[in-house]
């Protein structure tokens, strides 16, 4: 009886009746039928206000609190409130709060390491499919000749640039994971200094001239000559985010298609537009392109090299300049990669 709320309220009720009506008892005037309705309403009212008070203001927040903890121990979560209720009186409050935060927190924690578990195990399967393929190329046409075939001049020659392939490509994909590891650790430095974006792309196109030649890709450079667009980044590192963007703008691209580079100026920023109109991505893959490893087609990115790390370190060097790159595409019809970084102060006037 006494583990209900209703039992608590009708004992306490009936105590307190009790001392009221032997109080009364003791004046002169106090008749029977006085106290008995004091009695009667005492025990009444008593036991509703105990009742109400032990049931919604109690008893059932105890209730919530022992549910929680079992949804915890469950490592059930799915229900646990974001916030309590405001009936609540104070001090539970506060612990149902403190319960419920503790339980969000703790699946947050539990959601981001089974994220890092999946991120783990399919980076490891990535990098060993990767590390695996250029090795096995080299140590195939290395155990051919030295299997006899280094005696045949043409064999040997062939063999020999291919395997030198094999292991450049090894070689750049071993440099693009610690120029990565790098950049997440912070233990890349960044070197900010004024520079000419416009000079800078016409550099990244003379070296991507020749590739875009061979897959018939026509190169257009659009921008203000009346305006400046001087800013204030690491050249070297932006540099690198403009040829892998053009690079893959070609690399991507359909047989003489077009890839368009464009500046363009607002009050304080500059925004570099690359784009192609070639392939395309597909929506369900936007989201997971600056993934490390992802790939979009993986046959045919296979074929057309690269270490699939590019796009990665691009989004990094761009968080190293506290900017994003943003990325709308129609498969079809082509993509366009954008990123925008701050104007130099002191040239703003002269636009």
């Amino acid at each position: 009886m006494l583990t209900t709320s209703r039992g608590i309220a009708l004992l306490l009720a009936f105590a307190i009746s009790v001392f009221t009506v032997a109080f009364l008892s003791l004046l002169d005037d106090a008749t029977l039928l006085l106290l008995t309705v004091t009695w009667a309403l005492t025990m009444s009212i008593s036991y509703l206000l105990m009742n109400v008070t032990l049931e919604f203001l109690i008893f059932k927040e105890i209730s919530n609190i022992y549910a929680a903890l079992e949804k915890i121990q469950k490592k059930d979560l799915s229900g646990i409130a974001q916030k309590p209720k405001k009936s609540s009186i104070s001090p539970l409050r506060k612990i149902n709060n403190t319960i419920n935060s503790y339980a969000i927190a703790k699946n947050k924690e539990i959601e981001t390491l089974q994220r890092n578990e999946a991120f783990r195990r399919e980076f490891i399967a990535d990098i060993s499919h990767e590390l695996k393929t250029p090795i096995f190329a080299a140590q195939g046409y290395v155990h051919t000749l030295m299997d006899g075939a280094v005696e045949d001049v043409k064999v040997r020659d062939k063999f020999l640039k291919r395997a030198a392939k094999s292991l450049n490509a090894l070689d750049n994909l071993v440099q693009d994971l610690l120029t990565l590891s790098h950049m997440e650790s912070g233990v890349v430095k960044f070197n900010f200094e004024e520079f000419d974006m416009v000079s800078l792309i016409h550099e990244v196109i003379e070296e991507l001239e020749h590739k875009a030649e061979k897959r018939h890709v026509n190169l257009r450079f659009l921008y203000n000559q009346n305006k400046s667009y001087t800013i204030k980044a690491d050249q070297d590192k932006i540099y690198r985010v403009c040829q892998n963007l053009l690079s893959n703008a070609i690399k991507y691209n359909r047989e003489g298609g077009e890839a368009i580079i464009s500046l363009k100026t607002s009050k304080n920023n500059l925004t570099v537009d690359i784009q192609d109109n070639g392939l395309g991505i597909p929506p369900e893959d936007i989201k997971r392109i600056f993934e490390r490893f992802y790939r979009v087609d993986k046959s045919r990115s296979r074929e057309m090299g690269g270490t699939g790390l590019g796009l990665a370190i691009v989004k990094h060097i761009l968080e190293g300049h506290k900017s994003k790159i943003s990325v709308s595409s129609t498969v079809g019809k082509g993509s366009n990669f954008s990123f925008s970084l701050p104007l130099e102060k002191k040239k703003k006037e002269d636009k």
